[in-house]
């Protein structure tokens, strides 16, 4: 069993509904959904493209999917990101837009957030202690050679080579999209997403999402607000 702590919007949040149909599966309920009705695009399609995302489910990194270390168990993950949660202060993201990197289509604040990029710092750093050693296998799966020298660095120190100054939020929409269908998928992408970038999101809960054993779909096990000291188990 895997644990990740993420940002996703609530359930009924336009944005959210949007991810599930674009990706087939809602994270909170783990359904399927049907496809959007508007893009022209084929089920088989859309569903080659988004294979990845929709496994890990509609979020933003915040700390990297984790096995407990030896000694720690759920129940207490759970009470301390609760209590976490409830001492931070909700902030606004930016404004997020479709962006494309290697391949990849997102969504991503359109311009760099220093209240998202320190609070995902401490989130990283308060539960660590909760995060076992990374085998060997899942350091190969890193693709270490390919890392830069900080990236390493995290990879070994923090359990992901994305942290600390190279942390970059975004939320995935596709895997990697071959260039002969790059256009075609953005502009599906866009018709779907853009109507509802119009407004900023606020950042109000922290979502413990679970992979319940290796290769299932992560689903959202519980939200914990931030602002008040509570959590509310997704059903």
């Amino acid at each position: 069993m895997r644990y990740a702590i993420h940002f996703t919007p609530s359930p009924n949040d336009p944005l959210t509904l949007a991810a599930a149909a674009w990706l087939g599966r809602d994270a909170y309920s783990g359904h399927a959904v049907e496809p959007p009705g508007m893009i022209d695009l084929g089920m088989q399609e859309i569903s080659y493209h988004t294979a990845l995302p929709r496994r890990y489910g509609f979020h933003g990194t915040i700390k990297a999917p984790f096995r407990l270390a030896e000694g720690q168990s759920e129940a207490a993950l759970l009470r301390d990101l609760m209590y976490f949660s409830g001492r931070q202060d909700p902030f606004m993201l930016p404004q997020l837009v479709v962006a494309r990197h290697d391949n990849v289509f997102s969504l991503v604040p359109e311009r760099p957030c220093e209240v998202l990029h320190f609070f995902a710092a401490r989130v990283v750093q308060e539960f660590d202690r909760y995060r076992a050693p990374l085998s060997e296998a899942e350091i190969e799966r890193a693709d270490p050679d390919r890392l830069s020298a900080s990236q390493l660095t995290n990879l070994h120190r923090w359990g992901s080579p994305h942290v600390m100054d190279e942390f970059r939020f975004q939320m995935s929409l596709t895997g990697g999209v071959e260039p002969s269908s790059s256009q075609r998928i953005e502009r599906a992408v866009r018709k779907v997403f853009e109507p509802l970038l119009t407004r900023t999101l606020p950042f109000s809960s922290l979502a413990l999402f679970i992979e319940d054993e290796p290769g299932a779909p992560f689903r959202v096990h519980s939200l914990h607000p931030m602002g008040r000291v509570s959590a509310r188990k997704i059903a």
